[in-house]
Order: structure tokens, then C-alpha cells, then sequence
């Protein structure tokens, strides 16, 4: 039997795959995986939600910054990750 389906890329070692190169990104203390450094604030969520972890789609996404200050990410905003970002997701308010 075949290893690997065609619908499924061969996992890759850290001394260079051919088609991927994965990163991981750090929400709500929680690791994710990527495959692509070019996001927007909704697809991080979205990646994070397909992994696990406990946050909705409609939470507010920020990014910790290195002086331990938040940057809210909106939705359809693209940012570029780097291994190691560490991002909040948290409900929004809806009381105005």
C-alpha cells in the first residue's frame, strides 16, 4: 500500500520539503500549524478553530506584540506570520 494518498502531501522533515514549509503560530497559549506566512485575521482564526482550539469565528484577534502590548487584527486584514507569533482570540463586546 502506498504511504500517502494523492490528496495528501507527503509530510516533509525540517531539511526542506519540496511543497510545504510549516510554521506555528501560538493562540490562546495553544500551538497551530501553517502552511502559509500570508494570512488574514479570519483565516488565522479559522486555522486555529480546525485545530482545536476553544474559539469562534466571531472573536476579537490579536497579535502580542514584543513589548507585550495587543494589536487588534480585523478580519480581512493580511498580516505576516513568523514561527513563534503569539496572537489572543477573545468574544467581542457587543454591549454598546
Amino acid at each position: 500500500m502506498p504511504a500517502n494518498t494523492e490528496n495528501e502531501p507527503p509530510v516533509q522533515d525540517a531539511h526542506g520539503g519540496p511543497t510545504t514549509h510549516q510554521l506555528q503560530i501560538i493562540v490562546n497559549g495553544q500551538p497551530v500549524v501553517l502552511t502559509d506566512r500570508h494570512q488574514t485575521g479570519a483565516a488565522l482564526k479559522q486555522a486555529a478553530i480546525a485545530q482545536g482550539v476553544p474559539i469562534q469565528a466571531d472573536f476579537v484577534l490579536s497579535e502580542v506584540l514584543h513589548n507585550g502590548n495587543q494589536k487588534v487584527i480585523p478580519d480581512d486584514t493580511r498580516v505576516t506570520v513568523k514561527d513563534g507569533d503569539e496572537f489572543w482570540a477573545i468574544p467581542g463586546d457587543d454591549n454598546s
